[in-house]
């Protein structure tokens, strides 16, 4: 059985790729947000039982609802049509064309999931008030679907089996220890469990449902992450970094409990799935910022060839049920990802989606160089550099440093509306993965440690020196922009560093530690221990540092022009943190704008709210950057 794993950080996707960037100055059209946000973006990909459609998501109307698709390409033909709420799809039953969707309460997180019938009608089969619930996949014999919910205790996610008959459920694991359910072998004998020990190292867990034991995986402390069961239920499948910089995959064999060491690479492994029936396993690379992916023979341990996309990068993929279809998102840093399938056995290969806005001329778009520098202590630092093509020694340009979020996310591979935007109009962009990133090694990502705001900022500053020293760029006019954590980032760099950047823009970021640490989501409790060790317990000695790295209790501090973008329905960052610094700074008559939206979380993923928040970022950075 696969599972969809939680992410408990906002992970803004940017790639890289290591051509020289052009010096020479070029002439390019400018574009409008509109025709920015007039790109589609399409998720999701789950084959029909027949082999002949797709479930897709796609925010073509302006926000997300579902759609169906031609596996060999057609019109999109809408399933869900919603003016308000986004709607997302999960996939097909599996063996008729009833759909799995999923939605939440204009970004509460209070996610939950409905049936979408063969007459047309929608059922809300999770009803439960202010629970959440999560799609974990299809029994094997295809008459139940696994999910996640915490009804019966907020803080904790009990797993459940639902008929698809009828759709009465039934618990089949109860958490009572605070682990997370990580997959379940196909026969449902074996759960895997984890246990957070801190935003890095996590304990696995082997519960055996006959004997009623619980089997610890790992021997050490390190990271280490359910992947998946063999089909035959004989071997478990899991990455840890134990003993290594970087996560590899290893095998446990349920019977003899003999452990082996199955793939290394020089980067961390970052997944690894079996299709339905185990003809093939998909590895997933973090390879310095992107993903590469092998698609393996299970027999023989090798790769099978994969179609070349020119230059682009394969970003997913996804099998059919009988293992003869394949679906891929392949794209880059300037180019949206298009939606392929690919027969394995006839070897025909098919785009269904042109996303980028024929309006929009590719060369016209930037892609993206990594690059890396020095901090203050000589800590190489890698950062994703994007240049305008209208940039040159003779017209230097303004830059901006994006700070991604987290703590521990990591700027990695995917267009971005919003950057292109931005470097389109004539703004170099320096994406920084400042020490406490992802994907760098576990000693890079511990480094930050209790010490935010402090060394991680001092590597944002060093990336601003690295931009004014290059001959392309105004190092009088740099400024900083981040989401989230990035937000936090970006409010630290104007109060502790406040003559470095020359402007700030906050997106939804922390302001008050304290607040945001004592606030955290009741379906977070597994991982709060974790953030606390992190960043520190609010409840402890260590609010005092908490409150020193906060920037709302210093804004006197800050001087420079900003400007804050928040959702109202945001769970994790509320909105009362971007409305206290805000009239913290306009205190000092310093510059500030506030752009609130009563229908977003954390994170804007309605376009019109896309169009209003971008284009007042840009007509911010023309006024008090340029």
């Amino acid at each position: 059985m696969k599972i969809k794993l939680l992410g408990f950080a906002i992970v803004l996707l940017l790639f890289s790729c290591k051509e020289e960037i052009k010096e020479t100055k070029k002439d390019i059209k400018q574009y409008t947000i509109q025709q920015f946000m007039d790109n589609e973006a399409i998720g999701g990909g789950s084959f029909s039982s027949d082999n002949s459609n797709l479930l897709i998501s796609s925010n073509r109307s302006g926000i997300y609802n579902v759609y169906t698709i031609s596996a060999k390409g057609g019109d999109m033909v809408p399933v869900t049509q919603s003016d308000s709420t986004s709607i997302f799809a999960e996939s097909y039953f599996p063996n008729d064309d009833r759909m799995l969707v999923s939605a939440d309460g204009n970004g509460d997180e209070i996610d939950h999931l409905f049936v979408r019938e063969l007459d047309g009608t929608i059922k809300d089969i999770t009803p439960e008030k202010g629970a959440k619930s999560n799609f974990y996949g299809w029994s094997k014999d295809d008459k139940y679907l696994y999910y996640g919910s915490n009804k019966r205790d907020p803080k904790y996610f009990d797993v459940y089996k639902l008929s698809i008959d009828n759709y009465t459920s039934a618990m089949i694991y109860q958490n009572n220890d605070g682990l997370d359910f990580s997959g379940m072998s196909n026969d449902e004998n074996y759960f895997a469990l984890s246990k957070t020990l801190n935003t890095n190292d996590s304990d696995l867990f082997l519960y055996d449902v006959k004997t009623k034991q619980m089997t610890k995986i790992n021997e050490n402390q390190s990271a280490n992450a359910a992947q998946d069961f063999s089909v035959d239920n004989s071997t478990f499948y899991y990455t840890t970094d134990d003993g290594a910089e970087f996560s590899y995959l290893m095998s446990y064999t349920l019977g003899s409990k003999e452990k082996k060491k199955v793939i290394e690479k020089s980067w961390d492994i970052s997944g690894s799935s079996f299709t339905s029936e185990g003809k093939y396993m998909v590895v997933y690379i973090n390879e310095d910022g992107k993903n590469a992916i092998e698609v393996l023979d299970s027999n023989t341990m090798t790769p099978i060839d994969l179609p070349n996309f020119d230059g682009k990068s394969i970003t997913s993929v996804g099998f059919s049920k009988n293992e003869k279809w394949m679906r891929l998102y392949v794209g880059g840093s300037n180019s949206p990802s298009d939606l392929y399938t690919y027969n394995l056995e006839t070897k025909e290969q098919f785009k269904l989606t042109n996303v980028l806005n024929d309006a929009i001329n590719i060369d016209d778009l930037v892609t993206a160089k990594v690059i890396r520098f020095k901090s203050f202590d000589g800590t190489e630092i890698p950062a994703i550099y994007y240049l305008p093509h209208q940039a040159s020694p003779a017209n230097k340009v303004p830059a901006m440093v994006w700070v991604h979020g987290g703590p521990g996310g990591q700027t990695r591979q995917g267009f971005n509306s919003l950057i292109q935007y931005m470097v389109n109009h004539g703004y170099a962009v320096l994406a920084v993965n400042n020490r406490g990133s992802s994907g760098y090694g576990k000693t890079f990502y511990k480094m930050d440690d209790k010490n935010h705001g402090e060394n991680d900022l001092q590597d944002c500053v060093e990336g601003k020196n690295w931009l004014a020293q290059q001959t392309e760029i105004n190092g009088e006019k740099i400024g900083i922009i981040g989401g989230s954590y990035g937000g936090y980032m970006t409010m630290a760099a104007l109060t502790y560093t406040p003559e470095e950047f020359a402007v700030g823009v906050n997106l939804f970021g922390v302001t008050n530690w304290l607040r945001t640490l004592k606030s955290i989501p009741p379906y977070w409790e597994s991982f709060r221990e974790s953030l606390y060790l992190e960043l520190g317990d609010p409840y402890s000695a260590d609010s005092v540092r908490l409150k020193r790295i906060s920037p709302l209790f210093h804004t006197d501090k800050i001087t420079k022009p900003l400007i804050v973008l928040q959702g109202a329905e945001d769970p994790r960052v509320l909105q009362v943190e971007s409305d206290e610094i805000v009239a913290g700074v306009r205190k000092n008559n310093v510059p500030v704008e506030y752009v609130l939206f009563p229908d977003e979380g954390h994170g804007f993923v309605k376009k019109e709210n896309q169009i209003e928040a971008y284009s007042r970022i840009l007509t911010f950075l023309d006024t008090y950057l340029k």
